[in-house]
């Protein structure tokens, strides 16, 4: 006799998705919570002075931490795939990135006086970051059965949404704690963010229905051997490296970020070599399309080293140069860190149609070309306003326009940024070049950081003014290569 084998329970769904769509956005949202909560107060922590509880850094440095702390969570993104495609399975990589990004936060919010513990909180959490962001997004697409396109569309906007929830409430709430020197505060509502997601997050996991439980392409006990000794001894000579460094006494945390900006620039150089110059089977289109991918890779780069100095310079201006009033209600300077990600929710469904809209009219060139023009032109404005503000505090409304202005540059560029990442990866690639993506928000974070340097020179106006005039040539350099870049795609 055949044995019997009792029908599998049939999928239980919430409007038509897989219940573990909740468990994933939850766990997201609050993610988002603790680090953009983190992100709206880190600058004006390390600026403040000693005695009001911060760190006391020069604005330039402070930027400059800011900038390779975005770049660094951003350039972990590639092991962490990694770590969970061989090692751990991406559940129990989103897992332990969670628990090692709270332990960051309460390493900050420890009330210690001294840099030790603000350092090894946020090397935690760029650690952690690094693990959990490529692999809750890996999980969300592993909830739908292969061909299910349209529900997995659907579920990766739900999914951000998620994220621009946790980013909107996140600088209201943990600023207006951070208040008066309450530093952390801020740090410990962060923490408590990422707790509250993690606890969800092990509670809904019977909802995922095994998605994620085991690696994709497991290394065997050998390459598991060999991986170990290569990660000990890379550790051992960072280590041996800072220890050397440190002791000749020319270790300061400017040139650390200096090493670390330029670390982020040869990552993905070397990259795009080993994939150009190696022996990879590549078809002539697949290097063609290659090529075309590396100019838009390049204005990604300079789009993101203009739109990521929303947490240090803007911030800075919105706490300097701004009469911080909303609808005649006192607001804090990180609360303005909250219009992105609202003008972001409100305008993502209009530019989606748009684009279904134009069809194959715009190409990717010609969008990475308005993206770079909008950011170019929202710090046309912030010059304007720059200039208005060296004689009286300018209206938060300001402010306000400049990040609408880049909403709509940024949904211009990164949603197709992804598809065309996608579209572009040679085969022997494909599974990496979301991480390759993520690489252009590392090189612009990082070189994005260092440019505050140039206030010490010149005036905000011509600062303003000289990021404005690089993201618009990129934008005219686009545009007046948009066609040849379209036959390198196989667009035309």
């Amino acid at each position: 006799m055949v044995p019997q084998t009792e029908p599998r329970a049939p999928e239980k769904t919430i409007f038509g998705h897989p219940r573990g769509i909740v468990t994933l956005f939850l766990t997201e949202m609050w993610e988002r919570f603790s680090f953009y909560g983190l992100r709206a107060i880190l600058f004006f922590f390390l600026t403040a002075t000693v005695a009001g509880g911060g760190l006391g850094l020069p604005k330039p440095t402070a930027t400059a931490v800011v900038g390779v702390y975005g770049a660094l969570v951003y350039l972990l993104t590639l092991p962490g795939g990694w770590i969970a495609d061989r090692l751990l399975g991406p559940r129990r990589a989103v897992l332990l990135g969670g628990v090692v990004i709270m332990l960051g936060h309460i390493s900050m919010a420890v009330p210690l006086r001294g840099p030790a513990l603000i350092w090894l909180g946020l090397a935690l959490i760029v650690a952690g970051t690094g693990l959990l962001k490529p692999n809750i997004a890996t999980m969300v697409g592993r909830l739908y059965p292969e061909g299910d396109n349209a529900r997995r569309d659907a579920g990766f906007s739900i999914f951000y949404l998620g994220i621009n929830l946790g980013a909107f409430a996140a600088p209201y709430v943990v600023s207006n704690l951070a208040k008066d020197g309450r530093w952390h505060l801020g740090f410990g509502a962060a923490a408590v963010g990422m707790a509250l997601g993690l606890t969800q997050y092990v509670l809904g996991g019977r909802h995922l229905r095994g998605v994620g439980d085991t690696p994709g392409h497991r290394l065997t006990p050998e390459e598991r051997r060999h991986f170990g000794l290569i990660a000990a001894a890379g550790l051992a000579a960072a280590a041996l490296g800072l220890g050397v460094w440190a002791a000749s006494g020319t270790l300061t945390v400017d040139r650390f970020t200096v090493v670390l900006t330029v670390l982020t620039i040869v990552v993905p150089a070397a990259y795009f070599a080993y994939i150009l110059l190696g022996s990879h089977n590549l078809t002539p289109s697949e290097r063609s399309k290659m090529k075309a991918y590396i100019w838009l890779f390049a204005a990604a780069s300079i789009f993101w080293m203009l739109y990521d100095l929303a947490p240090t310079v803007l911030n800075d201006f919105a706490a300097t140069k701004t009469d911080l009033h909303l609808f005649g209600r006192p607001i804090t300077a990180a609360t303005t860190q909250s219009f992105n990600p609202l003008l972001i929710m409100i305008f993502v469904p209009i530019f989606a149609a748009l684009w279904v809209r134009l069809g194959d009219r715009v190409g990717a060139a010609q969008k990475f070309a308005f993206g770079l023009f909008m950011i170019g032109l929202s710090f046309v404005v912030m010059a304007v306003a720059a200039g208005l503000a060296e004689q009286y505090k300018v209206s938060v409304w300001w402010l306000f326009l400049v990040y609408l202005i880049q909403v709509f540059g940024e949904l211009s560029l990164s949603p197709v940024g992804l598809s065309v990442t996608v579209e572009l990866a040679p085969a022997a690639f494909r599974s990496q070049m979301l991480g390759v993506w993520y690489l252009s928000f590392a090189v612009g974070d990082g070189v994005g950081g260092q440019t505050a340097r140039l206030l010490t020179h010149m005036s905000q106006p011509a600062y303003f003014l000289t990021l404005a005039a690089v993201a618009l040539a990129a934008a005219a350099v686009l545009i007046a290569f948009a066609r040849r870049l379209r036959v390198l795609m196989g667009e035309i």
